[in-house]
């Protein structure tokens, strides 16, 4: 696999996602959603962490090094505290998953709509080098805004939330390990699988939505997390993460052996 003509795939659908706002929009929004109006609701609005339910059942799971952070917390505190350092956690799995789906339901997809797939596909590129160069443009604008997100989330909850539990609570172990290990390999199996959906569809809005099945596994790994049924602490991110690697590697052979230049030219005539 030649690296120069794998960074020349990335060049060119870089220059077209970056000009296309029904890509960056979602990309934009949904990191503001969870790294800013979500803790600021949590700190800065009276009765918000009050309010919330279904936090003791959370307690009472939680390994002993974690119930010892909040001795001394009152309830508000404790509430807030594990509201932002352990159930908001799994939302930023879904700012990879949902920012590579969008750019990668790009791939072959909006190839096909502007009439460029032919081209595209008629140039001296093997096949790896075609996959590998599209996989990788929807990959690193993903983890750029996940990791932003991350920096964000945490000066927000460390600024807005000093007073309230006196110290810096953020970055955890368990945040590093989501944010550098499992969001990661994420982000790679939804942009494999995104992708090879998008070489068999018509267009870019029907890889897009037949994408959004990625963030279900992701939403049952929220509810865990709140219910306590599946906590991501440090042993279950790295179980995670040994999982998701096979499962990349898995859906990236499916996906070599799947694509077929022949096959996409007799769907697109």
């Amino acid at each position: 696999m030649r690296i120069d003509k794998v960074l020349l795939v990335f060049r060119k659908d870089w220059l077209e996602v970056r000009r296309n706002w029904q890509i960056m929009a979602p990309i934009l929004l949904v990191p503001l959603i969870f790294c800013v109006i979500l803790p600021s609701m949590m700190l800065l609005i009276p009765g918000t962490s009050s309010s919330s339910n279904g936090v003791g059942s959370l307690i009472a799971v939680l390994p002993e090094g974690v119930r010892s952070e909040i001795v001394g917390f009152n309830t508000n505190q404790t509430i807030a505290y594990l509201m932002l350092t352990f159930i908001f956690m799994p939302f930023f799995l879904l700012i990879p998953a949902m920012a590579s789906s969008v750019i990668s339901s790009d791939s072959f997809a909006g190839e096909k709509e502007r009439k460029t797939i032919e081209g595209l596909l008629a140039t001296p590129l093997t096949d790896g080098e075609l996959m590998v160069g599209k996989m990788l443009v929807a990959f690193v604008p993903s983890m750029i805004v996940t990791l932003v997100s991350f920096v964000v989330y945490t000066a927000f909850v460390d600024f807005l939330g000093f007073s309230l539990f006196g110290r810096f609570v953020l970055p955890t172990i368990n945040w590093i390990l989501v944010i550098f290990l499992l969001a990661p390999a994420v982000s790679v199996a939804g942009i494999a699988v995104t992708v090879i959906v998008s070489v068999r569809v018509k267009g870019f809005r029907e890889a897009q939505q037949l994408s959004v099945l990625i963030i279900v596994p992701i939403m049952g790994l929220v509810v865990g997390q709140a219910f306590g049924v599946l906590l991501l602490v440090p042993a279950v991110i790295l179980i995670l993460f040994a999982i998701f690697v096979v499962i990349d590697i898995i859906i990236l052979k499916i996906g070599l052996n799947m694509f077929k230049r022949e096959e996409i030219l007799s769907r697109i005539s």
